[in-house]
């Protein structure tokens, strides 16, 4: 079970308490093995396709709720054409698909990384048939990639972090600044054309009072994604409750282990209950939400210039390097995105964000993040190469 849901049931007034006998005595229910192979290393490329080999690495990067929203075209030889799968989008939170395109930006990263590795160069030609509009995505191509032999590439160090990197969502140690030497290392990282031509910037704050001002700020954005029941319903739907959902799914919000398998099986822990304030599934997320949110002693954030799809692919590029980064230092990181969804009830704390963090007229707040030390996290589900291959 995964250390961030061990705190989910609580005594509240006249609710069901599980004794540890009574949990020992589960079922472990834990994260089925098929759902976490991808996490393995990638055996070697079929039939020579060093296009798989690379994708293998590619589905293994961060995205938004899990939702891996990604699709493939291999018909031509030596290329892979990017698509958005427009069946997985966030339309009640990210309803401009921005954050969709991000982490296009991220699998494209680790793309890229990877191909090197196996000694390919890709040349990466971000939408070539035009760039969505600015509210919708459509199925248009992201990327036309091609993959180049050439034993002169360079290989990438941080491609030894793809098995190992993870986004942490427990309380990390608020004892334990960031310590000086990670600062530096993580804010070493706007080398990257695509970056300098998007204008990307990584910020960090750990100061006392501005943590605690994130803070404020990241729980009352949650606090305001869980009542209003459109947004709320959106994550609701995406949570694979117990191993054989995980299994059937690999995807989604993983709830596992024999807290749950008693929670599920007393009536406890239903979609509907964790929809409806009161209840201990709502609670128990309250709780979850404001341990991380308590347990978090330094954020960053990363901005563009403009906030165009050119922009954020970028800048999805360089959290992917942030994010590599960082596991390969030992530093946790989680993105918080939730003060940057886009729809009516979060407009006046996003406002109330960017003027606290001085972002300038124009600028565009693309990525929000913890940053701490925790215990090394569980790899979350992924669904296979094979899952993202258009057909036909």
């Amino acid at each position: 079970m995964r250390r961030s849901r061990r705190n989910f049931i609580r005594v509240a007034g006249g609710g069901v308490v599980l004794g540890a006998g009574a949990l020992a005595l589960a079922r472990c229910d834990g994260m089925p093995d098929s759902a976490v192979a991808a996490w393995s290393p990638a055996a070697p490329a079929a039939a020579g396709d060093v296009r798989r080999q690379a994708l293998a690495y590619a589905i293994l990067a961060p995205n938004p709720h899990n939702i891996q929203p990604w699709l493939v075209d291999l018909s031509e030889p030596d290329t892979v054409v990017l698509h958005v799968d427009r069946t997985r989008l966030l339309p009640m939170t990210d309803p401009p698909n921005r954050q969709i395109v991000i982490g296009h930006g991220t699998f494209l990263e680790l793309l890229d990384i990877a191909a090197r590795e196996e000694g390919h160069r890709l040349e990466i030609t971000p939408f070539p048939d035009g760039q969505f509009g600015a509210d919708s995505v459509d199925d248009r191509p992201v990327a036309r990639i091609r993959f180049v032999p050439d034993p002169s590439v360079a290989r990438d160090l941080l491609f030894a972090q793809a098995l190992r990197r993870r986004s942490t969502k427990t309380p990390y140690d608020t004892d334990r600044p960031l310590s000086a030497d990670h600062r530096t290392a993580l804010s070493a990282l706007l080398r990257m054309p695509e970056v300098a031509a998007a204008g990307c910037r990584l910020h960090l704050a750990d100061d006392p009072e501005t943590a605690a001002d994130l803070r404020e700020i990241t729980g009352a954005a949650v606090d305001i994604e869980m009542q209003t029941p459109r947004t709320h319903r959106e994550s609701i739907d995406l949570l694979r409750i117990g191993a054989a959902e995980i299994a059937a799914h690999r995807d989604g919000i993983d709830l596992h282990g024999p807290m749950f398998w008693w929670m599920k099986r007393l009536g406890l822990m239903t979609r509907e209950k964790a929809m409806t304030p009161g209840t201990m599934a709502w609670q128990g997320g309250v709780d979850y939400a404001r341990g991380w949110v308590a347990g978090t002693g330094a954020f960053g954030w990363l901005t563009t210039e403009a906030n165009d799809r050119m922009a954020q692919l970028a800048a999805g590029r360089l959290y992917m390097r942030l994010d590599l980064t960082a596991a390969a230092l030992g530093v946790a990181i989680h993105p918080v995105s939730q003060v940057l969804q886009e729809y009516p009830e979060m407009a006046a704390l996003q406002e109330h964000f960017r003027t606290r963090l001085d972002v300038a007229p124009g600028q565009s707040v693309q990525m929000l993040y913890r940053l701490g030390y925790a215990a090394a996290a569980d790899p979350a589900p992924r669904r296979g190469v094979e899952a993202i291959v258009r057909q036909g």
